[in-house]
């Protein structure tokens, strides 16, 4: 379904707009693995991926991974992020409530949603206890932790491209420490894989600013399946 109010697919280069100290910073704090959202609650259909035998070594679990980065947040979570950043640039809140929609419902399983929508909650109920000033279009909104974290980036001037690679780096970080416990995986294995996957981020983005909006949707149906799985899995360390 098209937007009401289209926003063209922005463009996308490898070098990052320099940041002033103060946005850094601040960025730095919204990707950190200590911001209490939840993340670490959740591990995004890898548990049952662990348990079937799917990802069981170091080769399985960048594999994985590498995929999630593609097809996962590379035609899904990135593009979204770029337009729900354009919209609060252009003050379009039509098109930002659309993508916000989108983005839920593009949620293939109850869990995913529900990782989506809790640490979006959580991080809303974190920044109102923050100095930092809380946009207010989020609160008009069932919001999704995608919509929540552009649009806190966006009111802290993050820059957009910064903006989607901190969010690349939540994804990443929160998954390689569920990976280290589940598969399992060693602290210098998990530097070795964090090191490999960072080095795809940059034709991932490339690849995202490409997409236009009907192109816009994830492509792994391992990830809902071993997700949707996951609820009835006998023994869990991660939260369904």
């Amino acid at each position: 379904m098209p937007c009401l109010n289209p926003i063209p697919a922005p463009t996308a280069s490898v070098m990052v707009p320099m940041l002033t100290d103060a946005a850094l910073l601040r960025l730095l704090q919204l990707s950190s693995a200590a911001l209490p959202v939840g993340g670490y609650s959740f591990s995004q259909g890898l548990e049952y991926a662990v348990e079937c035998g799917w990802v069981i070594d170091f080769k399985t679990t960048e594999e994985w991974l590498a995929l999630g980065l593609s097809e996962g947040l590379g035609s899904l979570d990135i593009p979204i992020a770029s337009r729900l950043y354009c919209a609060l640039d252009e003050q379009d809140s039509t098109a930002f409530h659309y993508w916000n929609r989108y983005a839920l419902a593009a949620r293939e399983s109850r869990e995913l949603l529900l990782a989506d929508v809790a640490m979006g909650d959580a991080l809303l109920r974190l920044l109102s206890n923050l100095p930092q000033a809380l946009s207010e279009t989020c609160n008009k909104l069932e919001p999704s932790f995608l919509a929540v974290f552009v649009s806190t980036a966006w009111q802290w001037q993050i820059s957009e491209k910064a903006c989607v690679i901190g969010l690349v780096w939540c994804w990443l970080e929160a998954q390689i420490a569920a990976a280290t416990k589940l598969v399992p995986l060693g602290q210098t294995q998990a530097q070795q894989l964090l090191g490999l996957l960072q080095q795809q981020i940059p034709a991932v983005l490339d690849r995202a600013a490409t997409l236009q909006d009907d192109d816009i949707g994830n492509t792994l149906p391992g990830l809902a399946m071993a997700s949707a799985l996951h609820e009835t899995q006998y023994c869990r360390l991660f939260r369904s």
